[in-house]
């Protein structure tokens, strides 16, 4: 069964919210930390005290479900997801998937585009947002990308494409490996490519700048990730009880993951937030870091596009990516970040809309 769902936040939740930041007790800082340390004091506090006093959630709120909302119960979870239709009715369907730490909003500014040739759907990953948490462990990239199998079915679309970025793009490659009878193309945003010194590829000198910068990350872990893949329940404690410290913790990776040219507002920032606080997500959503499969990825057999955006976290690199996916199409832009479709909507939806209507052509 599926039920339209509307965002009705109780107002007791919001008055819990602003309650928590005014009581927050702050820590002390080095004189002239800046980042060394972490997320700067003062630009922390200005965030905070904008979030409990200048920020609409309501007017947020009420954007939002103008929106077709709607919930089912798949693999018992509830799934929350977008679907809009293109006014074209045999337009191809495609399934949008956020990743960590996004959510289905990150896609609002490609709606309208997007929607012009493509039916839409843009489901919540279990455990984060209005999907609610999980209850059971084993919500890893595959067992997501059977549900959107499943989901994709129910609206009655036989033939469909995917796209995503972060943890949307393995889900994305996954689903093209669990229906790929069903998904004519997957279109990713980041696609990480692991050093191989076995491949016998003579690389050119930016292929070799991008494989220094994985290796570093690789050899220098984010503390982040090691928090999230090891102990979500643990690190969850800290952000389900602090709004501040679900702020830092995520206006963190906002901070470092855009490109500083394409700067995502606060508004939109905090209203990304505002879901994983509202609906008490934060552990549930870092499970998917610990249950992610470690044995590298599905073989999608399914076309792929790749857009590489110049800020990311890691740069792809081609030769590699041509080792285990039928690369299709490959788009480089010298702007945009991690979180390409809030900050450069337009190459985005540009670049997804180039790659299928080549597919299906």
């Amino acid at each position: 069964m599926i039920t339209p769902f509307r965002i009705d936040v109780p107002q007791a939740d919001l008055d819990d919210l602003a309650d928590r930041l005014a009581r927050t007790r702050w820590p002390n800082e080095v004189a002239g930390a800046g980042w060394d340390y972490g997320f700067p004091l003062a630009r922390l506090q200005e965030l905070a005290g904008y979030w409990r006093t200048g920020y609409d959630w309501r007017a947020h709120e009420a954007r939002l479900n103008e929106l077709p909302h709607y919930t089912t119960e798949i693999d018992g979870q509830n799934i929350h997801f977008v679907h809009v239709r293109s006014p074209k009715p045999d337009a191809l369907a495609l399934v949008l998937t956020h990743g960590w730490p996004g959510s289905f909003l990150e896609f609002e500014d490609v709606i309208e585009p997007l929607s012009r040739d493509f039916h839409l759907v843009i489901p919540s990953i279990p455990g984060y947002g209005f999907s609610g948490p999980t209850h059971e462990g084993g919500w890893d990239v595959a067992r997501i990308a059977r549900a959107w199998a499943e989901l994709m079915g129910r609206l009655g679309y036989e033939r469909y494409g995917a796209q995503g970025g972060d943890f949307g793009a393995g889900i994305s490659l996954a689903l093209g490996a669990v229906a790929p009878e069903r998904v004519v193309g997957v279109h990713v945003n980041y696609l990480p490519t692991r050093p191989d010194p076995d491949a016998g590829i003579t690389f050119s000198e930016t292929d070799e700048a991008r494989l220094d910068k994985i290796r570093h990350l690789m050899a220098n872990r984010p503390p982040y990730q090691a928090l999230l893949a090891a102990t979500p329940q643990t690190i969850g404690y800290a952000l389900t009880d602090s709004p501040v410290g679900q702020l830092a913790w995520i206006a963190e990776r906002f901070a470092h993951w855009t490109d500083p040219s394409t700067p995502v507002s606060d508004d939109r920032m905090l209203t990304d937030i505002s879901l994983y606080w509202l609906t008490a997500t934060a552990a549930s959503s870092a499970r998917l870091h610990h249950d992610v499969p470690r044995g590298g990825p599905l073989k999608c057999p399914a076309p792929v596009g790749v857009a590489v955006f110049a800020h990311d976290i890691t740069q792809s690199v081609r030769p590699l990516a041509e080792r285990l996916y039928d690369i299709r199409h490959w788009s480089e832009f010298d702007r945009g970040g991690h979180f390409a479709a809030m900050e450069v909507p337009d190459l985005l939806a540009g670049d997804v809309r180039d790659f299928f209507l080549t597919v299906v052509s």
